[in-house]
């Protein structure tokens, strides 16, 4: 039985004035799909933005997978999408690089998305004499790499995690994400990240470039209340929360972070459409 929907805060927005809202950014893993399966409207979710001609961008705090390998991701449960409608945290991370050390040499502790990209934007791999340490997630992480990252920021490297996500939803349920890894090198370096992803507006700020189109109009679509939502709030942006990911009820009502809309699914959402 599905669990009763939190308070009506969030709900009584929709009987209010209604935003000129043209622009979504959407989050995916919780979104869009969890797993390899499309989560409930999805699909029907993205031809309804398109058939009203409303501009979107896919932005994931994931850095496992490239632009394209997200493309083909997107086609496997239904959706057509372009590199240019996606922007993930490893590329958000290397246009936050270039500007503060054009090929700089990283040590990067992640899976293929983030190595590549930060070889496709001029960086070097490395693992001694390093500029920054960069930590997305790597569901190989162990002690070894633990242990070299610790050091080598103890020795001056500078600190940056792709994103800040302690958990994310996979189809084996609620697992380890990108932020627990850093979180495990704070402990043991004593440094503090530079976190380069969702709640930090550098990311919204990128995306909305890709975009072209400004915050007054754009609404963040997400399932974290501590990352899509926060930076929402953080910017003064229209935010949306479906409970298909991470949060639920209990945690929604729990929070001090509120979104300023809340739907059961991305199929509610385009049912009680309030834009």
């Amino acid at each position: 039985m599905d669990e009763p929907m939190p308070a009506p805060k969030p709900l009584r927005i929709l009987h209010e004035r209604k935003a000129m809202i043209k622009n979504f950014i959407i989050d995916l893993d919780g979104v869009i799909y969890i797993g390899d399966n499309p989560t409930r409207g999805a699909v029907e979710f993205i031809d309804f933005l398109r058939k009203k001609n409303l501009k979107f961008l896919f932005l994931t705090n994931n850095s496992t997978k490239t632009q394209r390998q997200y493309v083909r991701k997107l086609k496997k449960i239904g959706l057509d999408a372009h590199k240019k409608d996606i922007l993930t945290s490893s590329v958000a991370t290397c246009v936050y690089l270039a500007k503060e050390k054009p090929g700089a040499r990283i040590h990067a502790i992640g899976e293929h998305g983030l190595m590549s990209d930060l070889r496709s934007h001029g960086f070097l791999l490395a693992d001694e004499n390093v500029d920054f340490v960069v930590v997305g997630l790597d569901r190989r992480f162990n002690y070894e790499k633990l242990s070299r990252a610790c050091n080598l920021i103890r020795g001056g490297a500078l600190f940056i995690a792709t994103n800040p996500d302690l958990t994310f939803p996979s189809k084996e349920g609620i697992i380890p994400g990108a932020g627990a890894l850093a979180a495990a090198i704070e402990a043991c370096s004593s440094r503090h990240p530079v976190v380069i992803g969702k709640p930090n507006p550098v990311v919204v700020d990128i995306a909305m470039k890709m975009m072209d189109a400004h915050k007054r109009e754009t609404a963040i679509i997400g399932d974290r209340l501590d990352t899509d939502i926060a930076v929402a709030k953080r910017l003064g942006m229209k935010s949306v929360l479906v409970l298909s990911g991470i949060e639920t009820p209990a945690t929604v009502k729990a929070s001090h972070i509120q979104p300023d809309y809340i739907f059961k699914s991305l199929r509610e959402l385009r049912v009680k459409w309030p834009f």
